[in-house]
């Protein structure tokens, strides 16, 4: 890492866990990082490693931001909303993961191989969309496209990781204090009653959560309002009808979706694979087979599978899953980055 040659990359949330798997893909992909300044994401003293090195992750530097050339933001929408307007404005490629600028329509939110094009030259903050949202929209982005998509019902099943560290902690509190659980003498599945949950709505070990976020007025929790708000924009479909339900699962990382999709007008089976097959992004199972969190996790690409007909001949069922931590998270938010590179639009700024 030598300063003067490369760009000048800040991570702001850089000791959390999307900020760890960003600075780790950031040297595997050998994004051309001049100089690392991560940021940490907490009060208490840490570092990152990037290239051999421990680097300090101290507490936020505005003044340190402002210098680079881009800026990834990995944090809250407070931090996000505090430092990305004044980091655009004074020509910083900023980055953002947080929900806060996702629906601005000023804003672009970017899933590079679904709307790359709504990228701009001249607006230099760019959102990163919601990790349950993004296998949905990269999955159906090909038959939107060419047949059109008008409606989408869906149910997430959706790992602890994107919680948070202290939710995936109380996972594996809560595992570990029901170790030694057996089935009882008479042959009888045990009752594990309600449980006790200090970070998650309800305890999330052998269990499911059908509550990602808090409710609304009209019943929906902020994460199905979310998914449902992002898509229509990711797709460019005011009219898209979406109906969603969130569902925390005792799973470490990798989200999955269960979808229906009602399209324009009827598709063959056939046809619909040969159009998932060349989707940009997602790896279709061959027949017979699908993908799940544990086999998709820790790898790039939205995985799909159980392609099958729906209630209707418009209808398509399908199965979709992805690392909520990198296609959902770190991963996109490089891949707008080399992009902007490959654009020539990313260059180091005059010192």
């Amino acid at each position: 890492m030598r300063p003067g040659s490369g760009l000048a990359v800040g991570v702001v949330g850089a000791t959390g866990m999307v900020g760890r798997e960003l600075v780790a893909l950031l040297e595997k992909r050998r994004f051309p990082v001049g100089e690392l300044r991560p940021f940490s994401s907490g009060r208490a003293a840490s570092s990152v490693r990037f290239q051999g090195r421990a680097i300090p992750a101290p507490g936020v530097s505005a003044a340190a931001l402002r210098s680079c050339d881009l800026v990834f933001l990995v944090s809250s929408d407070e931090v996000a909303l505090e430092l990305a307007p004044a980091l655009a404005k004074a020509g910083v490629w900023t980055i953002d993961d947080s929900a806060a600028f996702r629906l601005n329509r000023n804003i672009p939110l970017v899933i590079p191989e679904v709307n790359g094009s709504a990228l701009r030259r001249d607006r230099r903050l760019i959102a990163g969309p919601n990790c349950t949202m993004t296998g949905l929209a990269v999955a159906g982005a090909l038959l939107h496209e060419l047949i059109g998509v008008r409606e989408v019902r869906l149910a997430s099943y959706q790992a602890v990781s994107g919680a948070g560290k202290a939710a995936l902690a109380e996972l594996f509190s809560q595992h570990s204090a029901l170790a030694g659980l057996r089935t009882e003498r008479d042959g009888r599945a045990p009752v594990l009653g309600p449980g006790k949950s200090s970070v998650l709505p309800r305890a999330i070990a052998y269990n499911a959560i059908p509550q990602v976020g808090r409710f609304g007025a009209d019943g929906y929790s902020s994460e199905e309002t979310k998914v449902a708000a992002e898509l229509r924009k990711i797709w460019s479909a005011p009219a898209l009808k979406v109906s969603a339900t969130a569902v925390r699962v005792p799973s470490v990382r990798g989200h999955a979706l269960a979808a229906w999709l009602t399209l324009a007008r009827p598709v063959t089976l056939s046809r619909a694979r040969a159009l998932l097959a060349r989707t940009p992004g997602l790896v279709l199972s061959r027949e017979g087979d699908y993908p799940t969190p544990r086999s998709a996790g820790g790898l790039g690409p939205v995985y799909a599978g159980r392609l099958r007909r729906g209630a209707t001949a418009r209808e398509l069922a399908l199965w979709i899953t992805s690392d909520n931590l990198l296609k959902g998270a770190a991963l996109n938010s490089v891949q707008v980055a080399e992009e902007l590179r490959r654009r020539g639009w990313l260059s180091r700024r005059p010192r």
